[in-house]
């Protein structure tokens, strides 16, 4: 048993989360994975913000179209019936609550939903903002994928940013590689644990107060030693 599960397990827990005719914009980085773990069967529809609607997952290898490719660069496939368009059009559906869900990274996230995830304010770092201040407050969910853990052993999950802002109060949700957190009104709300994981165990990770909502969304999701 482990207390915590990978990016592509994160990647098809998210997926399973988002609602069939869901309009979805996944962020640069993990987040992209997600596309590989939607269901065939079910019309979600992913945007992307360099132009393009109906995207699908990762090619095949030798398959790799150069034209088709993500906002990060990445290379992509369309599905059937999928749209091209201009950048400005594809801003225009982010600011004007077009989309349903968006799935970004963050460096903090804190009790009340704000988002911090283009710049650790530090001396020398590179800004990254692209599109996240549009899609952290012109999408309907905000769901955040990250580690719970900084490399340095720092919590993500804080009582207040310390990291310039993305967003004010946008996240819904946020999943780590310990568990799945809901946004509330009183903080943090424990929506599903991994692995051993438990809810005083999180609360010594972030030192914040967290309020376990595991009885009414499911019990621990075990994983693999």
């Amino acid at each position: 048993m482990t207390t915590r599960i990978t990016r592509q397990e994160l990647a098809q827990r998210i997926a399973a989360d988002i609602p069939e005719g869901a309009i979805v914009n996944l962020g640069i980085g993990a987040p992209t994975l997600v596309a590989n773990y939607l269901p065939e069967d079910e019309e979600i529809i992913l945007h992307t913000e360099n132009g393009m609607l109906g995207m699908g997952g990762a090619p095949e290898a030798g398959l790799v179209d150069p034209d088709l490719i993500n906002a990060g660069k990445q290379a992509v496939t369309a599905r059937p019936g999928a749209a091209y368009f201009h950048h400005a059009d594809s801003f225009g559906m982010m600011r004007g609550g077009h989309l349903d869900v968006c799935v970004l990274g963050a460096f903090q996230v804190s009790e009340t939903g704000d988002l911090a995830n283009w710049s650790t304010g530090a001396p020398g770092a590179i800004p990254a903002v692209g599109g996240a201040m549009d899609l952290a407050i012109g999408a309907k969910d905000v769901y955040v994928m990250t580690d719970l853990l900084t490399k340095q052993g720092e919590s993500k999950l804080v009582e207040a940013c310390t990291y310039p802002l993305t967003g004010v109060s946008c996240v819904s949700r946020v999943y780590t590689d310990h568990a799945i957190f809901d946004v509330t009104p009183d903080g943090f709300a424990v929506r599903e644990l991994f692995g051993d994981t438990t809810i005083d165990a999180l609360a010594q990770l972030t030192g914040l107060n967290l309020t376990d909502a595991t009885d009414a969304t499911g019990t621990t999701t075990e994983t693999e030693a």
